[in-house]
């Protein structure tokens, strides 16, 4: 199956549910293995925001994606809809920190797409099926994740008094996603409704974007779209929350009252196991005879890779390689570095600069593989979740550990990286790279 994104450029504009504030959002067109891209156009520099697993944050009555102090609300319905639509790669351009809450529910933005004429592209998807059974229970609230030949969610919704219980079974493709998933509205209970007032919650909420639950009374501006609305709108947030992944998943879902914090959590588990599989299809894809001749990347192979010279030569040795996606090297460190000389007089530590280095050529080396080390060069463009847990000083052996997250077209990379000593994260970073041809 092909990856898909949309033939134009399409607007919408509203108002956030929880901030309360006017926001324009635009989807645009992307390039194959692009991804889902939000970018926050009413900040400087416009920074980009990828949709992931690493990147939750808040998950009270919506979920939150995050990179550093840059946070986008609500995004469920907005993944819902192009998880629910089959759309892999797309940029959203946003100018507040929320989505318009529109009606309540993923229809506008279903109509919006169609109006931007999904395309086909020549990259092929990438799907996984769940090969394990995966089990999350909190209290009276429980997901279970089965293999499947398919995408099928089967949930049951009811509040803590047992109130209208709603229950459904369906396999979703993106016609009845637009038919039956895609219109169902959000609701509340009428008792929620101050306690999250206070917290600075729902600021824009009204009848003309949720359902309220007063008891037995079912409080809208229209009548209930379906008789059981309340459970298929819990449907569109699993969606939502699932495309979290990054990737098609194949599985059955079945869900008890499931909330945001609950499908966050099996999302991360289900992504153990994707990330598991793929590290042990590496393995078994490469033969031994591939294995060991790329373990034998001394550090003349190193020299004939990187540009980097004396001093500024941070890899020793390549000592595994899988694929084009994972990479280990190592860096000793001894007390002949010429940084140690000021870094510092009689207590010398390697600098976090010259780790985050160290694990930007073993990466650069990763996607330099991709083009079969033609002449081309790996420049570093930037840095995300960094963190320095120990020092590292003269006698450590560095080892440098690192993974190709994604590619964006041909040109970018992003990478997962860690140094460790004695086995132990001494630092971590993700790394961003965009690869050119050679002077």
């Amino acid at each position: 199956m092909r990856q898909h994104t949309i033939s134009r450029e399409v607007s919408i504009q509203g108002i956030g549910l929880h901030t309360g504030k006017k926001v324009r959002l635009t989807f645009k067109p992307s390039e194959a293995n692009g991804g889902i891209i939000f970018r926050r156009v009413d900040l400087y520099g416009k920074p980009e925001l990828h949709p992931s697993v690493t990147g939750i944050s808040d998950l009270v009555r919506c979920t939150t994606i995050c990179s550093g102090d840059i946070q986008i609300h609500t995004v469920e319905h907005v993944l819902s809809a192009l998880n629910g639509m089959n759309i892999d790669n797309i940029m959203i351009e946003i100018d507040a920190e929320e989505p318009p809450i529109l009606d309540g529910s993923s229809k506008f933005y279903t109509n919006l797409l169609c109006e931007a004429e999904p395309i086909e592209l020549e990259a092929e998807r990438k799907v996984f099926k769940l090969q394990v059974p995966i089990s999350i229970t909190e209290g009276n609230r429980s997901l279970i994740a089965l293999p499947y030949d398919g995408f099928k969610i089967t949930c049951t919704s009811a509040d803590d008094r047992g109130i209208h219980t709603q229950h459904l079974s369906l396999d979703i493709n993106p016609e009845n996603y637009i038919s039956d998933i895609g219109p169902a509205r959000t609701f509340a209970i009428y008792e929620d409704i101050e306690p999250l007032l206070q917290c600075g919650k729902i600021q824009g909420a009204s009848l003309d974007s949720a359902i309220l639950i007063k008891g037995d009374q079912i409080l809208s501006k229209e009548s209930l779209r379906f008789n059981d609305e309340f459970v298929r709108h819990k449907i569109l947030d699993i969606m939502g929350d699932m495309a979290l992944l990054g990737i098609k998943l194949q599985c059955h879902i079945i869900a008890v009252r499931p909330g945001h914090a609950l499908n966050s959590e099996l999302v991360k588990k289900i992504w153990e196991q994707y990330r598991e599989s793929m590290h042990t299809s590496l393995q078994h894809s490469i033969s031994k005879v591939a294995i060991a001749q790329e373990m034998e990347f001394d550090i003349k192979k190193v020299l004939n890779t990187l540009p980097h010279r004396y001093p500024f030569i941070l890899i020793d040795r390549v000592i595994e390689i899988s694929g084009n996606d994972y990479l280990r090297a190592i860096k000793n460190v001894t007390i002949n570095e010429p940084y140690f000389v000021g870094h510092y007089p009689g207590h010398p530590v390697m600098p976090g600069v010259l780790q985050i280095e160290a694990m930007a050529q073993a990466a650069g080396i990763l996607m330099l593989k991709r083009y079969q080390y033609e002449q081309r060069l790996a420049y570093f463009m930037s840095c995300d979740k960094v963190k320095f847990r120990k020092p590292v000083t003269p006698g450590d052996q560095l080892e440098i550990v690192v993974q190709i997250v994604k590619y964006r077209g041909d040109k970018i990379g992003i990478a997962s990286g860690e140094c460790r000593v004695n086995g132990q994260v001494v630092s971590s970073a993700e790394l961003m790279f965009s690869v050119v041809k050679a002077p």
